[in-house]
């Protein structure tokens, strides 16, 4: 007992204050979860831009402003469309589509379609809906004079179905994809706590970046489809174009998005969480143990009573 109390005197004033068990459990958490605290903070600015191109994506082509109406899949211009028959009593305007009645370009977005004409540019954008699909032959035969025809290729008619099916499922991926990023960016820090937070969240992380990835190759598909299916149509001089600035958002989005879901399942196999350290699996050496053990004894376990002969 005495040889106790002089081992105990030894030792300093300033080990005795640090050598409280929650400050060193919270010393240790600190700093063997620094790492792990990197991670998600990479995770969560990776979804903040992979949200912020989503919603690029979303408002493209809802308004004919100068910067959303550069936002779309694809575009069609029919500027100098060779018509079947024209009206007699037309005379030749700006262009031979709008002698027509129809506009000059039709552009698509995810919510809706705009037209216009290339000396005024966007002068119309139909109404927002979620249930929008682009169908070509309606809208330009719904626009044509009476007593003119044009004769669309075959190809279009064969992808109508196709398109449909394609435009509702593109649009319900990137609306999941959008919520999910949003909540993933603000609730990643929870996984923290223990690596076992990281497997429902790795398999969260998955279905984002897959729903956008799918969402992205269905836009890009769609949009490479109708151009190379309407400008191969030499005899009708239809232009297509695929709209770049939609392309590259909806790229770097899943780009992002399949970075983000790499952190999360590497989070758990590898860096120490809370519970790691709590546990004593992993890190969580403090300070005052060190001392400790550099000056002969040990201190207890934190959440463990020491047991000492006497």
């Amino acid at each position: 007992m005495g040889f106790r109390k002089r081992q105990n005197a030894s030792i300093s004033p300033d080990v005795e204050k640090d050598s409280h068990p929650l400050a060193e459990n919270q010393a240790a958490v600190k700093r063997g979860t620094s790492t792990r605290r990197h991670a998600i903070w990479v995770a969560s600015f990776f979804y903040l831009i992979a949200f912020v191109f989503l919603i690029l994506v979303e408002i493209g082509n809802t308004s004919g402003s100068r910067v959303l109406g550069d936002i779309y899949f694809f575009k069609l211009n029919l500027a100098d469309i060779l018509p079947q028959s024209v009206p007699p009593t037309l005379t030749l305007q700006n262009s031979i589509a709008r002698t027509l009645g129809l506009h000059d370009f039709y552009q698509v977005g995810l919510w809706n379609y705009c037209e216009g004409y290339l000396t005024d540019g966007i002068t119309h954008c139909s109404k927002s809906s979620s249930s929008f699909w682009f169908n070509p032959v309606a809208v330009l035969l719904s626009e044509l004079f009476a007593g003119a025809s044009i004769a669309l290729p075959s190809e279009v008619n064969d992808i109508l179905r196709i398109l449909r099916i394609a435009s509702h499922i593109m649009f319900g991926f990137f609306m999941a994809g959008l919520v999910l990023s949003f909540i993933l960016m603000l609730a990643t820090p929870v996984v923290i706590r223990s690596r076992w937070w990281s497997l429902p969240y790795s398999i969260v992380s998955f279905l984002v970046a897959l729903l956008v990835l799918v969402a992205s190759a269905l836009g890009t598909a769609m949009s490479i489809v109708f151009k190379y299916a309407l400008s191969s149509q030499s005899d009708l001089n239809i232009k297509a174009d695929v709209g770049i600035k939609m392309l590259v958002f909806m790229w770097i989005a899943t780009l992002f998005t399949v970075l983000s879901f790499f952190i999360h399942a590497g989070m758990g196999c590898c860096c120490t969480s809370r519970r790691d350290i709590r546990t004593g699996r992993k890190g969580g050496r403090t300070q005052t143990e060190e001392t400790s053990e550099m000056r002969g004894y040990k201190l207890p376990k934190f959440g463990r009573k020491s047991t000492t002969s006497t």
